[in-house]
């Protein structure tokens, strides 16, 4: 069975950083693509970050250079740095893969993590 745990969320003064870090199990070899996205609360879901199997990555609009997504494709790991972080960004954020597809849309995505909370005041 495939698990995604997330970890590195916590409360951090505008204009911090965090690194947020997923971790799956339970899969053999690499998914094709691992996402970040987060849930603002009374939001819907938005995608922050995607990078597939072959190092291509999407962020979405709002990212505007200040996070980066990585993976660590023989441990299954995919991190987040975030860096100028803003009150705007202050939401649970959620690791997603998927085997076939790629994308900052959710719907592409089989399988989820339970989400990190992420806090930043104003």
């Amino acid at each position: 069975q495939v698990h995604l745990v997330e970890s590195g969320g916590g409360s951090v003064q505008a204009g911090g950083s965090l690194t947020l870090s997923c971790e799956a199990s339970g899969y053999k070899g690499n998914f094709y693509c691992m996402a970040w996205f987060r849930q603002r609360p009374g939001e819907e879901r938005e995608g922050v970050a995607s990078k597939n199997r072959d190092g291509e990555t999407k962020y979405g609009d709002f990212v505007r250079g200040r996070f980066t997504v990585n993976r660590d494709y023989g441990a299954n790991i995919l991190t987040l740095q975030m860096n100028n972080l803003d009150p705007d960004d202050t939401a649970s954020y959620y690791c997603a893969a998927d085997e076939y597809l790629c994308g900052v849309f959710s719907a592409v995505y089989l399988y989820w993590g339970q989400g990190t909370q992420v806090t930043v005041p104003p």
